[in-house]
């Protein structure tokens, strides 16, 4: 993997090399925030997977235990938001937390990590749509046939303006929540024996030796929370936006899973559990809805599932595209990926980039011949959240070090006690993660990709670290722009200052430019704030 060219010095032009700002409210974030954490997917497929893998009834006390360490975690990722306004989130946390070539790694990472994620859900879409469209027309095309419309559709709506996006999001999701709530309702009314058990519900489940695959399975349910300060720069006031936006998706996104893990044991009977999910798979929470409410609310559930995959399909390539063109942004990546539509405020070219990759990949495969669902599907979207767990680990020392080294009126909790905390704990989960990969990829403990996935994102970070100091080497003025975000947009010499030795310390912006005062000089997060 080569480094791409990165062109000398670049002229830089508020109108083209920003997005649209205002476009977003707390509700819209929110939107995106948990299309990507894909609540429906998670219920059928995670769920039914951690109760079929580990054995363990705990996987709602999970829910509950990772809800709690990632709204931790967030006290300090949201506080330090107020000072770093960048779309590209973990890229710009690593850069001014761990230095720029941190920052460079972080980013690279982000890429694989998302693109997974992202191209990884074309090969499900084809999977569950099919017997939707044999039992209604009769007809069951080839998966990468439907996979190139939901391709098409995903690939035209990245061009669109972000809050067109987010209103068709708010449809998807807000019929994907309200068919789990349905089902799980009835499930609880409908328990097995007659008798709703609570045993599910205690943490003394958390124990065995499954729980650390457990305990993984549940934060990759949560992957997509992050994603609010990706979005900080299209947000109204970012400042209360991101942080509520960011603690109320963990706090619905946990609830919900919480209840759909919990009413499925109910429904089935704790004590078989286990064995349905290792018999029925995803369909499990499907059969429940077809015994208690009927045929119609089934097919129903079907449907919403795989709306439920095209939501995230928008919303992470949203994400995807915005770090693309945060590091074309500021020169760390090819020029043009930092480009705006005049138009629609859209990355344009970045979102055109993103859907080149999807569709070359969908292509690939279905010449190839190889397994869309397993491969592509779960291997792929396991692997990207993996990834993502990496990064929210490594940013988490990112904020410790920056509020170790910048002085900041948020208090103690925010800025120290919190951030360390959640530190410890997520370098656990990461422990934990790495020792059960097998289980994560539904791989033999000796199978090459269990060694190969986590060998991957350390070769791809090694690179990215590389590329930075190369930049530092080479171009100095673009290494001096790494993660500043919207600050690097505001005028040719807006980025340029001194780079400090950590590679952190703000570059001066000539304040008398940006309505600062006369004579003033400012840092980027004075600019910011």
């Amino acid at each position: 993997m080569a480094p791409p060219s990165v062109s000398a010095p670049p002229t830089f032009s508020p109108v083209s090399d920003t997005l649209a700002a205002d476009r977003l409210g707390v509700p819209q974030v929110i939107f995106f925030v948990m299309s990507a954490a894909t609540p429906l997917t998670v219920t059928a497929g995670v769920v039914t997977t951690a109760y079929a893998t580990t054995g363990l009834l705990g996987l709602p006390s999970a829910f509950v235990a990772v809800g709690l360490l990632l709204a931790l975690f967030s006290v300090g990722y949201v506080a330090m938001s107020r000072r770093v306004g960048n779309c590209g989130a973990f890229y710009s946390y690593l850069s001014r937390g761990l230095g720029r070539p941190a920052g460079v790694a972080g980013a690279w990472v982000a890429l694989l990590s998302y693109n997974c994620l992202q191209i990884g859900l074309y090969g499900a879409v084809g999977a569950a749509a099919s017997p939707l469209l044999d039992q209604w027309f009769g007809v069951t095309p080839p998966w990468w046939a439907i996979a190139g419309v939901a391709w098409a559709l995903t690939a035209t709506l990245g061009l669109l303006r972000v809050d067109v996006n987010g209103g068709l999001l708010a449809v998807l999701l807000l019929a994907e929540v309200a068919v789990i709530v349905v089902f799980s309702v009835t499930d609880l009314f409908h328990p097995a024996g007659g008798t709703i058990a609570f045993s599910p519900l205690s943490p003394a489940n958390l124990s065995g030796s499954g729980v650390g695959a457990l305990l993984v399975l549940a934060v990759l349910g949560f992957v997509g929370f992050e994603s609010a300060v990706v979005f900080s720069e299209e947000s109204r006031n970012p400042r209360r936006t991101v942080p509520l936006a960011t603690y109320l998706s963990v706090a619905l996104i946990a609830s919900l899973y919480t209840l759909a893990s919990w009413a499925m044991t109910v429904a089935v009977g704790p004590e078989r559990i286990v064995e349905t999910s290792r018999e029925e798979g995803t369909e499990v929470i499907f059969n429940l809805a077809d015994a208690h409410l009927g045929a119609t609310a089934a097919t129903i559930g079907h449907t919403l599932f795989v709306t439920s995959l095209i939501a995230a399909m928008i919303a992470f390539h949203n994400t995807t595209s915005r770090y693309m063109y945060a590091l074309g942004r500021e020169g760390v990546l090819p020029r043009r990926w930092g480009r705006t539509s005049a138009s629609t405020g859209s990355p344009h070219i970045a979102s055109m980039t993103q859907s080149a990759l999807g569709l070359t990949v969908i292509v690939l495969y279905a010449m190839a011949g190889w397994d869309p669902l397993v491969t592509l599907f779960y291997r792929g979207g396991t692997g990207g959240g993996l990834g993502v767990l990496l990064l929210i680990a490594a940013t988490s020392i990112a904020v410790v070090a920056f509020f170790l080294r910048h002085p900041s009126d948020e208090t103690l909790w925010r800025c120290r006690i919190a951030p360390v905390l959640a530190m410890a704990a997520l370098l656990v989960v990461v422990v934990l993660a790495l020792n059960n990969v097998d289980v994560l990829l539904g791989v033999a403990p000796d199978h090459l990709l269990v060694w190969a996935v986590p060998a991957a994102f350390g070769v791809v970070a090694a690179l990215g670290l590389g590329w930075g100091l190369v930049l530092r080497a080479t171009q100095p003025a673009v290494y001096a722009r790494i993660g500043l975000g919207a600050k690097a947009a505001l005028g040719e010499e807006g980025a340029l200052g001194r780079v400090g030795e950590d590679g952190c310390d703000p570059p001066v912006i000539p304040a008398a430019r940006h309505g600062l005062g006369d004579g003033a000089r400012g840092s980027g997060e004075e600019l910011w704030r």
